[in-house]
């Protein structure tokens, strides 16, 4: 080979790197990652068809994570693609015999071996170990159409593409179980939230209710204690509200389907059509992904900025700016009404911004809060990014 083909095979090789490693890196979710990768290694590499096999975290057995293209005879027979069915390359992978990336022909391939028809000409795979910091993760298929094995420079360029694999596999694993302690984390903090916040209405409407009691044993008038008893009756709709509000929190996370920016867009949104009294503008910078319990924290953080603003505020206009630079992510809620005494955060009228403050505190932030009687009121809110994972 000349200098003039290594440099072409060099620079193919590392457009073949760039080009998988960029379609890793635009992805978080595992399926859609694994997906991603097959559909480019089969392209670069001119190979028809591929599937990947994955060690379940806590039995260690494998089983078909993704495919790519599958022949009709591996498509319609999930019993050949289990990853439980004997297997001489997941063998030779599990027993450590299977170091580095290797062809396997027709011959020693039980899936293909036995298989005449619908197979599309498949005759040779190559297996590739998936690893990320000498954990086996799993192992990576990718079949052509012809006898001709791969050369060993595509083998090894496989391999180091398998490495790469391995990194975003173990990547995607731990963003998914971070989503999941977010998320368990959050709806701890609701049910506690919840808690607290019924037990303190629930002692509000009890005390209003033996007061009227005591007032119709003493033969005050009916006014009183109709007033007591109306109260009570409000005061009881107002905390079933919240409850219901609460329970759909704890049901749905507003962001497994959308990012930050459209999920708080769509929350104001919904603000918005609740009352034809206020005018919610929103202003969003470049927000970057955030880990996922940062983001829902902020979701949360604007959802109970909101809520007290319908609630409380007699509000005409309320304004939500969210940036992040470097170092921070800034949050400002605030609206033009009726203000209130900030020495007074912690009643029962509060509780939103005590829950607010909750969330800030539990990131490392700051919150400042500033209210005008007959001006409005502003919340400032600074989240460090330093630390957070």
């Amino acid at each position: 080979m000349t200098e003039q083909d290594q440099l072409r095979a060099r620079n193919r090789e590392l457009s073949i790197l760039n080009t998988i490693a960029q379609a890793l890196n635009q992805q978080v979710d595992l399926s859609k990652a694994l997906i991603t990768a097959l559909q480019q290694i089969v392209d670069l590499f001119n190979l028809q068809t591929g599937w990947v096999w994955l060690l379940d975290e806590v039995s260690r057995e494998p089983y078909l994570a993704a495919s790519h293209n599958l022949p009709p005879a591996l498509a319609s027979a999930p019993d050949l693609m289990a990853g439980t069915r004997y297997c001489y390359c997941l063998d030779s992978y599990q027993s450590g015999d299977m170091p580095a990336a290797e062809n396997i022909s027709i011959i020693t391939c039980s899936r293909l071996k036995d298989l005449i028809t619908g197979t599309d000409g498949l005759r040779n795979h190559a297996s590739v170990p998936l690893q990320a910091h000498g954990k086996s993760l799993g192992l990576l298929n990718v079949v052509g159409a012809d006898w001709r094995e791969l050369s060993s420079d595509e083998l090894r360029l496989l391999h180091i593409i398998g490495d790469m694999l391995g990194i975003a596999v173990e990547r995607a694993l731990l963003f998914a179980d971070r989503a999941r302690f977010g998320m368990l984390e959050e709806r701890n903090r609701l049910a506690r939230e919840i808690h607290d916040t019924l037990a303190q209405a629930l002692a509000a409407i009890s005390f209003r209710l033996e007061a009227a009691d005591a007032l119709l044993d003493n033969g005050v008038e009916y006014k009183q204690v109709h007033a007591l008893v109306m109260e009570s009756l409000h005061l009881t709709q107002t905390t079933l509200d919240d409850a219901r509000r609460s329970v759909l929190d704890l049901r749905a996370s507003p962001l497994e389907d959308l990012s930050l920016p459209d999920a708080i867009k769509a929350l104001c949104e919904t603000h918005q059509q609740e009352t034809a009294t206020i005018d919610i503008k929103v202003k969003l910078g470049d927000l970057r992904p955030l880990p996922p319990r940062v983001e829902m924290a902020i979701y949360r953080m604007v959802q109970e900025g909101l809520n007290n603003i319908l609630r409380h505020a007699n509000a005409q206009q309320a304004v939500v700016d969210i940036t992040l630079n470097t170092e921070t992510v800034n949050i400002s809620i605030q609206d033009d009404g009726v203000g209130f005494d900030v020495t007074q955060m912690s009643n029962n009228n509060r509780l939103g911004l005590v829950g607010i403050n909750e969330r800030v505190h539990l990131l490392g932030g700051n919150l400042n809060v500033e209210s005008t009687l007959g001006v409005g009121t502003s919340l400032q809110i600074q989240i460090p990014l330093e630390g957070i994972k």
